[in-house]
């Protein structure tokens, strides 16, 4: 695969900083990327080798900057089934199983969903100048359902910014122990890490950790369980486990957040991300994708409801 080359010409009025013009014309770039470039000489100005990002350039300068391919990013391909709702050239939407790491960590070094996709699909473009699917938002390893990956830069950034300003909608379905305070509302409740267990995350005061806002309603009430579905505006590690603790609701199975003992037959937590609406690169009108409840998990509403 050979460089892409981009040639751009500054027409402005008053002289201008480099990397903040080319984030202008090539916005499927972070800035940090572009930066990163200029750095390792791939930006020229009037042919001549760049100095820094911050460098001014004047109207009428002559820019070309040249895009390597892709490196190899070091994590290899592993043939693992997917469950694909949909997939275009810029992204791909995975309904996760119960069990699967979504991204390579210290203890998961192979068959996360990460090493799946590269698996379905080694040829795709990349992230950051490497062969890999970009990450936007992602799935505890027992919470199952709907994950978005990018393909390539453009719809990394797409689907940055929407996430970044709160306008893809996020649907979670979980079956609690009890129930909740009242059969809808909105918890408002930072989360930070528990100082008493830094591998944990909990409810802090305002001030101490991330802002986190979550809205439910009930589906479905059973004598000792309450069916939710939940609505995150935020993004926060954990945060419907520990919202719906908050609460007083724990998630049936819950390891880390739940009760120590289990009430109904289930090996993972009941939470699976069940509807996405978001709007894909290049369009204009959002679209909405859903992930049936597996299998495990509707035996348990079937259970519960005889």
């Amino acid at each position: 695969m050979s460089d892409r080359i981009e040639k751009f010409v500054y027409d402005g009025e008053k002289a201008d900083r480099l990397d903040k013009f080319l984030v202008t014309r090539l916005p499927e770039f972070s800035r940090a990327r572009l930066q990163g470039l200029i750095d390792e000489g791939f930006v020229t100005i009037n042919n001549v080798r760049a100095k820094k990002s911050g460098q001014s350039i004047e109207s009428g300068a002559e820019i070309e900057v040249r895009v390597p391919p892709p490196v190899p990013s070091g994590l290899v391909g592993e043939d693992i089934p997917l469950n694909i709702i949909f997939e275009n050239d810029d992204l791909i939407i995975v309904n996760k199983p119960a069990g699967m790491v979504v991204h390579p960590a210290a203890g998961h070094d192979s068959g996360t969903l990460v090493h799946a996709v590269l698996g379905y699909d080694p040829d795709l473009e990349g992230i950051g100048g490497e062969e890999r699917p970009g990450l936007v938002h992602r799935l505890d390893k027992e919470t199952s359902g709907l994950i978005v990956l990018a393909k390539n830069e453009r719809a990394h950034r797409w689907l940055q910014d929407q996430f970044r300003l709160r306008t893809v909608e996020k649907t979670y379905l979980a079956l609690v122990d009890g129930k909740p305070p009242t059969p809808t509302g909105r918890v408002e409740a930072s989360i930070g890490r528990d100082p008493s267990h830094r591998k944990k995350m909990a409810i802090v005061t305002a001030g101490k950790g991330r802002e986190a806002v979550s809205e439910y309603k009930t589906l479905e009430a059973f004598t000792d369980h309450t069916l939710l579905e939940f609505h995150p505006h935020t993004g926060r590690t954990h945060q419907i486990r520990l919202h719906c603790q908050f609460l007083g609701c724990p998630i049936v199975g819950d390891s880390i957040y739940g009760r120590k003992s289990l009430t109904v037959d289930i090996d993972r937590h009941f939470l699976h991300a069940y509807r996405l609406k978001i709007v894909l690169p290049g369009e204009k009108e959002p679209r909405v994708f859903t992930a049936a409840l597996p299998e495990e998990l509707e035996s348990v509403l079937t259970d519960l409801r005889s």
